[in-house]
């Protein structure tokens, strides 16, 4: 069964931007527009975390590292969820993971930022 798959990631220069993209599996793709879903990153040595949420009323919410910078939306026709992210800092390099807001499975390999 495929995972969720994110792509969009790379190393940026400082002050660069990134949009990230995440399509989930077929499984879910009749029940997608239910699902609260988020965008997580993990760190070198560090547990993951939930940096960017959206439900399925469109309600969003930031964690305080990300506020201001970042910009979650989604495509429920299209079964996708984005990430805008701009003004990038070191900080922010980290592996991020698209999934839904709680889940435990389905977890894609996620895909790479750096910032130089």
């Amino acid at each position: 069964q495929r995972p969720f798959v994110e792509s969009g990631g790379g190393l940026v220069q400082p002050g660069g931007s990134l949009r990230l993209s995440c399509v989930a599996p077929g499984r879910i793709f009749s029940v997608y527009s239910v699902y609260d879903m988020g965008w997580y990153r993990q760190a070198p040595g560090k547990q993951r975390e939930l940096v960017a949420s959206i439900d399925n009323n469109g309600r969003i919410n930031y964690s305080d590292s990300v506020k201001g910078r970042f910009a979650i939306s989604r495509d429920n026709s299209q079964k996708k969820v984005y990430l805008r992210m701009s003004s990038l800092k070191p900080e922010d390099t980290a592996v991020y993971y698209c999934n839904r807001v709680g889940a435990s499975d389905d977890w894609g390999q996620g895909t790479q930022v750096t910032r130089s």
